[in-house]
C-alpha cells in the first residue's frame, strides 16, 4: 500500500531550498536594483537585477571569464578576480544609468572579508552607492593580491607579481568598461 505525504512545502524553490522568500521580499520592498552576487571555487559572477512581475529582468552583468578580455590571465576565482568582476559591472552599471542598488548574496554565508564583499568593494569604487558596514570589506591588501604573491614567494614559485597585473587590468576596465 503506499503512503503519502501528508504536507508539502507550498513552493517549489522552497522546497528544493533555492530561495528563500522571507528574506526575497525584505530585498524587493526596498524598490531598488539588486546587485546580485554568486560565487563558485573558479569563478564570479554578478549582476545588476529589477524586480518585474513576469519575472525579475537582468539590467547588466559580469562574469569572472570576461576578464580575459582585459588582460586578466590569473585564476578567475580569487579575490583580485572578485573585485575586478565587481569594478567592471559597476562600469557597466554606470553606463547604463544605475546610480544605487542593494545587495542580494541569496543563501550564501556571509563572512566578511570575502570574494563576496570584494565584490562589492568593486562595485562601490566604479561609483555606485551600496548600502553596508565598512567592517566587511576586504582589505586594500588583499583585494590586490598581496597574500597571493606572498604565498608563491614561499613556494619559491616564478609567477608574475600579481599586483602589477591587477593594477593594469583595472586601468584596462576603467577605460573600456562597456
Amino acid at each position: 500500500m503506499k503512503k503519502s505525504n501528508t504536507y508539502t512545502v507550498e513552493f517549489r524553490r522552497k522546497r528544493e531550498g533555492n530561495t528563500n522568500y522571507r528574506k526575497r521580499l525584505k530585498i524587493l520592498s526596498s524598490n531598488k536594483p539588486r546587485l546580485v552576487v554568486r560565487k563558485s571555487l573558479k569563478n564570479m559572477q554578478a549582476a545588476i537585477v529589477d524586480y518585474d512581475k513576469k519575472g525579475d529582468r537582468i539590467i547588466t552583468c559580469s562574469h569572472s571569464s570576461n576578464l580575459k578580455k582585459f588582460g586578466w590571465a590569473h585564476n578567475t576565482g580569487n579575490m583580485p578576480a572578485a573585485y575586478l568582476v565587481g569594478f567592471l559591472l559597476g562600469k557597466r552599471a554606470k553606463n547604463a544609468k544605475i546610480d544605487n542598488a542593494v545587495l542580494d548574496i541569496g543563501l550564501q554565508k556571509s563572512v566578511n572579508g570575502s570574494r563576496i564583499y570584494a565584490v562589492l568593494n568593486g562595485v562601490l569604487d566604479a561609483g555606485l552607492k551600496i548600502p553596508h558596514d565598512e567592517k566587511v570589506l576586504p582589505k586594500k591588501e588583499r583585494i590586490a593580491g598581496g597574500h597571493i604573491t606572498k604565498y608563491a614567494a614561499l613556494l619559491k614559485k616564478d609567477t608574475a607579481d600579481i599586483a602589477k597585473k591587477f593594477e593594469e587590468v583595472k586601468n584596462n576596465i576603467d577605460k573600456n568598461g562597456k
